[in-house]
């Protein structure tokens, strides 16, 4: 079991940080954790010298995100990342959403995330409508912002994401984001509908229904975008700032918007990137002096996982650890990979197992098993046992000698 402290974490961590020049940079391969197919998960398939050179002189271990048996959604993944405790700090996947497009939320605004999806007869053949294009999906958002501008005196917002996401913002009186989602979770089963979970969310609930058969009735003619799916439904969350807590100048540089909607929820600056990892590590090569700390985020590991497509996520983790040497270039003093969660493309969906973890720096104690290189199996066997992944960041700020002593 872990000790307890005695007071708020946060409190801990702001009476013991440090400013110093040294810096720190988390790596997060998105649903990096596998599980065995023939005999090997994806990230022991891949070819990965590099990974496998650095994890020699790293310590290896294995998180969990949330606790023990729980599957993570990418928010409390994300959130336990950046040293915080999920599960006292939930954050609802639509503001995230909203804040990566840069879409501005009110206090007392909805912000949902949205799927477009295929649905034959009314039950659901494809949750991500083929992953579209991100093309496709702004010609169909401004065909909605045209048909549907509002619903029962509630403003409708809408804006494209990358490929078949998009984020929903409600204006008006009387809204809740006490609702459940509108997603079946799964192909094969009916559109769903979303519940209220209190009296005061049942405008709410009635809003985001009327809206999804909206949506069915106007894309009759855009398949296989031709229905949608709600997640997430969140107001605007109260957390405390990472450069707050840590006394850090955090960066974030991420593709997707719902991962710069994170960084940019606890503090970070967002940096401007490309679409491409290469394009990623530029970025942090130009900015490398200007923070002292980085969470760069490559996301598709993750989706080809939940694809069930393991030969392409063995070809993502490939590539980036040929890409990896760039990184090491730049001498961060304390280097970090590891996945938010894990997605087996056995299980086409995140799951509850542990993340592999590798922590490089000049005060790592090395294990034998780390002479296997970097995978599941090796981290399972490592210095650093398996813990909560919140623990990930304070681990970083020590070995950046980011803490001072506490207590007498």
């Amino acid at each position: 079991m872990e000790a307890e402290i005695p007071m708020d974490r946060e409190d801990l961590y702001q009476k013991i940080s440090l400013v110093n020049d040294r810096r720190m940079v988390l790596i997060v391969l998105d649903g990096l954790g596998g599980l065995p197919e023939d005999g090997r998960t994806e990230l022991e398939t891949a070819r990965t010298p590099n990974l496998d050179r650095l994890a020699r002189h790293s310590e290896l271990g294995l998180t969990h995100p949330v606790s023990l048996g729980i599957t993570p959604g990418s928010g409390p993944a994300h959130i336990a990342l950046f040293g915080y405790d999920p599960v006292r700090y939930p954050i609802g996947r639509g503001i995230l959403e909203a804040l990566g497009c840069d879409v501005e939320v009110g206090q007392n605004d909805v912000a949902v995330r949205g799927n477009f999806a295929t649905q034959n007869g009314g039950v659901i053949t494809d949750r991500r409508a083929g992953r579209i294009s991100t093309e496709k999906n702004r010609e169909l958002i401004a065909h909605l912002r045209k048909k549907i501008p509002s619903i029962d005196e509630v403003d409708i917002g809408l804006f494209s994401g990358e490929e078949h996401r998009f984020v929903l913002i409600l204006r008006g009186a009387g809204l809740d984001d006490d609702v459940t989602d509108a997603d079946p979770e799964t192909t094969g089963k009916p559109i769903q509908y979303a519940k209220a979970r209190s009296t005061a969310a049942e405008r709410t609930a009635a809003v985001l229904n009327t809206f999804i058969n909206r949506v069915t009735e106007e894309l009759t003619e855009f398949t296989p975008a031709n229905t949608c799916l709600l997640r997430g439904a969140a107001k605007y969350p109260d957390i405390p700032a990472l450069r707050d807590i840590f006394l850090l100048k955090p960066a974030a540089i991420a593709v997707y918007p719902m991962y710069r909607g994170l960084a940019q929820l606890v503090g970070m600056d967002v940096l401007q990137t490309g679409t491409t990892v290469s394009e990623e590590i530029r970025t942090l090569q130009t900015h490398f002096t200007h923070h002292d700390f980085f969470f760069l985020h490559v996301k598709k590991t993750d989706s080809y996982g939940e694809d069930g497509d393991f030969d392409r996520k063995v070809a993502v983790i490939e590539s980036f650890d040929e890409l990896l040497p760039e990184i090491l270039d730049l001498k961060p003093d304390v280097l970090a990979i590891t996945g938010d969660h894990s997605t087996p493309s056995l299980l086409k969906s995140h799951s509850w197992h542990p993340n592999p973890l590798l922590l490089h720096s000049p005060y790592v104690r090395l294990h034998p098993e780390t002479a296997g290189g970097f995978s599941e199996s090796t981290c399972a066997r490592g210095v650093l046992g398996q813990f909560s992944a919140r623990h990930i960041l304070p681990l970083m700020m020590a070995n950046a000698l980011k803490f001072k002593k506490y207590g007498a």
